[in-house]
């Protein structure tokens, strides 16, 4: 069976790719009807675009799958709490739910509460928490 723990294992391997692209590990996914149509990593880096998160990625991939800019049948997995910019687009996308793995402490858009999402998106944390947090750790360790 398809559940969250496996939708956020196939977010975790978009991370790990960003990790090997020296990426900030962020992986997306975004899924409808229990089908994965889109992936997405952060890519500010290579495309040199600080809007080039995961989740903006992975939305804008999924709309255009769609062929709609609005996901209210769709889940978006992603490794890291999004930030108040994605937060912002998934609202635009009004996107049916959100699963996220890692809290952000210092740049997740729960600072500001769920209300920068669209009132009808469901969220769930948590799911595969270690994993998720230990690659961000991985990568700052690395870095410095």
């Amino acid at each position: 069976m398809l559940d969250d723990e496996y939708f956020m294992q196939e977010a975790l391997k978009e991370a790990r790719y960003a990790y090997e692209e020296e990426e900030i590990p962020v992986g997306a996914v975004v899924v409808c009807e229990g089908r994965i149509i889109a992936r997405g990593r952060n890519a500010t880096e290579r495309l040199q675009d600080v809007t080039a998160h995961a989740e903006i990625l992975a939305l804008t991939a999924a709309s255009n799958y769609l062929g709609s800019k609005y996901l209210p049948d769709c889940t978006l997995y992603v490794t890291l709490e999004p930030c108040p910019m994605c937060a912002g687009a998934l609202a635009w996308a009004q996107v049916g739910r959100l699963v996220y793995g890692a809290d952000d402490e210092k740049r997740g858009f729960m600072r500001f509460g769920k209300a920068l999402l669209h009132p009808k998106t469901r969220v769930e944390c948590g799911i595969l928490e270690e994993p998720c947090r230990r690659l961000m750790v991985a990568f700052f360790q690395g870095r410095r």
